[in-house]
């Protein structure tokens, strides 16, 4: 099984490091504009729906690797990327873990609605054509199944975090068998990862710096996480894809690939 890095550090983050407010300018500035590169590129393919995905796929891929550099993190990754159009479930850790897979694959992700009102943040990703789903609503569940077969059928792939929340990378949540309704439905082949953080020997650890959780709010977060001199990702890729028929079957079966090859975040009590 390969693996592959994405290298972190330009020397504009080496001089941003543990300066938050001049890395939240940076990530701000660099947000918007890829708003507006997006917005100008979908404007000039305004005739073609394809250019206009190809020029999504491009400028989100372009900005979550700046976001890389500017926050200073390494992505490493072990097996081999899906090739869109791919549907893929991982275990989720952080807001951080958009930004990880946007910058090692084309994909769209399955995020709660609550994203879309969030600052700067909220705008880039109704751009990124994210699909939202209210998960309190029985009947958003049903509209999710077709917003994923479009998803797939334009080509793109999808990302899901089906655990349905972020955690602190002790263990890997049961996956939610709502949610992969119409991979059952469809018996459609899905991929899964596992990803896992570190952070730099000085720093806090990464399940309380990187990870978000619990009842840690956005903002102060995100103020914390741009202190850190340094982040690993590791991205660990399924190395076969699962298909079953029965939902439940299939949240399980997948859980259970995605666990048995998680690293945990929290290696230690405290």
């Amino acid at each position: 099984m390969g693996s592959t890095s994405i290298a972190i550090a330009s020397s504009s983050a080496e001089r941003g490091r543990r300066n938050p407010v001049g890395r939240l300018a940076l990530l701000t500035l660099a947000t918007l504009l890829s708003i507006s590169s997006w917005a100008a590129g979908s404007l000039l393919t305004l005739p073609s729906a394809r250019g206009r995905r190809r020029v999504r796929r491009e400028v989100f891929r372009r900005w979550a690797r700046a976001v890389c550099r500017l926050l200073g993190v390494r992505v490493e990754v072990q097996g081999e990327v899906p090739v869109a159009p791919f549907y893929l479930v991982s275990n989720h850790l952080s807001y951080l873990d958009i930004v990880v897979f946007a910058a090692i694959m084309p994909a769209r992700f399955v995020a709660k609605r609550e994203v879309r009102g969030w600052p700067v943040v909220g705008l880039l990703a109704r751009a990124m054509a994210t699909i939202f789903i209210d998960r309190a609503a029985h009947r958003d569940a049903l509209r999710l199944q077709d917003d994923l077969a479009q998803a797939v059928a334009d080509g793109d792939g999808v990302i899901l975090f089906a655990e349905a929340t972020s955690t602190p990378g002790r263990v890997v949540l049961p996956f939610r068998p709502a949610l992969l309704e119409w991979a059952a439905r469809t018996v459609h082949p899905v991929h899964y990862a596992s990803l896992a953080y570190r952070t730099a020997a000085g720093d806090p650890p990464a399940h309380l710096a990187v990870c978000w959780w619990g009842e840690m709010t956005f903002g102060r977060h995100l103020v914390d996480l741009c202190r850190l001199e340094r982040i690993e990702a590791r991205v660990r890729l399924g190395a076969e894809t699962i298909a079953d028929p029965d939902r439940k079957r299939l949240a399980d079966r997948l859980y259970q690939a995605v666990s048995a090859q998680f690293t945990p975040v929290v290696m230690e009590q405290g």
